[in-house]
């Protein structure tokens, strides 16, 4: 059974940083990709990271770049999210995904076969 479980949300004021963790279970990592997206209310899910088990690429969407690092821990079977620069609009639920190699766009929330409950975090100014 794959076990996406997010951690590492909280309130912080802008400027400030946080780091979410995603332990994943359950998968054949060599063959999964993982993606972070982001889902502010009112709002439609959105692309925020991915990054690749084999060779470690990673992508970013332009709103976050130079600001979000995507990483992994391939002995600990966990991706993370730096968040680091927050501002308000960042506020939102943080999920990550795991997508299967050749299962489509690595910014597409279709292309994701399992996803995390989420963890919330919000930014106030």
């Amino acid at each position: 059974q794959v076990q996406l479980v997010e951690s590492g949300g909280g309130l912080v004021q802008a400027g400030g940083s946080l780091r979410l963790s995603c332990a994943a279970s359950g998968l054949t990592f060599s063959s999964y990709s993982m993606g972070w997206f982001r889902q502010a209310p009112g709002k439609e899910r959105e692309f925020v990271a991915a990054i690749y088990w084999s060779g470690g690429g990673t992508y970013y969407a332009d709103s976050v770049k130079g600001r979000f690092t995507i990483s992994r821990d391939s002995a600990k079977n966990t991706v993370y999210l730096q968040v680091n620069s927050l501002k308000t609009e960042d506020t939102a639920v943080y999920y990550c995904a795991a997508r299967a190699a050749g299962s489509g766009p690595r910014d597409r929330l279709g292309s994701y076969a399992y996803w995390g409950q989420g963890t919330q975090v919000t930014v106030s100014s």
